[in-house]
C-alpha cells in the first residue's frame, strides 16, 4: 500500500529534500506551498496523514489545521520554525499529534511519518485481535475499526488521543506516568515538558467526560500519572 502525506510549507526546498527520502519508503508525498492550496488537496487527495508549516501565505498551519480537524481526525505535524513552547501547545489544543522544529533533519522527519502511519492504520491492516474492543463506564473503543463511542454515539479523536484511550481502557486500574503515556502514544524522544500530555489529556476529557472540569472516567493521581478506574 502506498501512503500519501500532505506537506505544506513555503519553504519548498525542504519539502523536495524531504520527497527524496519519502520515495524511499513507498510514501507518496503531496506538496504545496500555500494554506489555500493545502486544504483544497486535503480534500481532493484525502493524505493518511499531514505536515503542516505554522507560517505560510494565504492561511497558516493553525488555520489549517482547525478546518481539518472539523472534518478529519488524520494524524497532523506541525513543523515550527520559532521552537517556542506557545506554538507547540497551541498546536496541541487545535488537535496536532506531533510536531517538529526546524531545521530539521528528513531522516527524522520520515521516522516521525513512519511512526504516526504505523500507529494510526496498524489497526486497519484486515487482522482481527482478540480482544479488539473494550469499554468502560459508558465508552466502547473498538481498535481494529479505530473508533469510540459514548452511548452509541461517536466521538472523533486525534490518533494521539485514541492511543491515549486505549491504553488507559486496557490497563484500567493501573496508573501510567506521563513518560509512559508518551512512550506508548508516540515514537519519539521523550520531552520533559508536562504540557505536552496534559493537552491531550485535557483534550480528551473534553470529549468522553460529562463535566471535564469534574472528570469521572480519566482520573488524575496527584504526583504520579492518569488511570481509569474498574468501571
Amino acid at each position: 500500500m502506498e501512503y500519501k502525506i500532505l506537506a505544506a510549507d513555503d519553504e519548498t526546498e525542504l519539502l523536495d529534500a524531504l520527497e527524496l527520502y519519502t520515495e524511499r519508503e513507498n510514501i507518496k508525498l503531496i506538496k504545496t506551498d500555500n494554506g489555500i492550496t493545502a486544504l483544497e488537496l486535503f480534500r481532493s487527495e484525502k493524505p493518511h496523514l499531514v505536515l503542516l508549516d505554522i507560517m505560510m501565505p494565504g492561511l497558516d498551519g493553525f488555520s489549517v489545521l482547525k478546518k481539518i480537524r472539523a472534518e478529519s481526525s488524520v494524524p497532523a505535524i506541525m513543523i515550527t520554525a520559532r521552537g517556542e513552547d506557545y506554538d507547540k501547545i497551541l498546536g496541541l489544543e487545535i488537535g496536532a499529534d506531533d510536531y517538529i522544529t526546524k531545521p530539521y533533519n528528513p531522516m527524522v522527519v520520515v521516522a516521525r511519518i513512519k511512526a504516526h502511519l504505523r500507529r494510526s492504520y496498524g489497526f486497519m491492516d484486515g487482522s482481527k485481535s482478540e480482544n479488539s474492543e473494550l469499554r468502560c463506564f459508558d465508552i466502547i473503543l473498538n481498535i481494529d475499526e479505530g473508533t469510540v463511542k459514548k452511548n452509541n454515539a461517536a466521538i472523533q479523536l486525534t490518533k494521539t488521543e485514541f492511543m491515549i484511550l486505549s491504553l488507559l481502557m486496557k490497563n484500567q486500574g493501573r496508573i501510567f506516568t506521563k513518560q509512559q503515556i508518551f512512550d506508548y502514544a508516540r515514537d519519539s524522544e521523550y520531552i520533559a515538558d508536562d504540557n505536552t500530555i496534559m493537552v491531550h489529556i485535557s483534550n480528551l476529557r473534553s470529549k468522553i467526560e460529562d463535566n471535564p472540569k469534574k472528570p469521572t472516567i480519566i482520573k488524575t493521581i496527584k504526583g504520579l500519572g492518569y488511570k481509569i478506574e474498574k468501571g
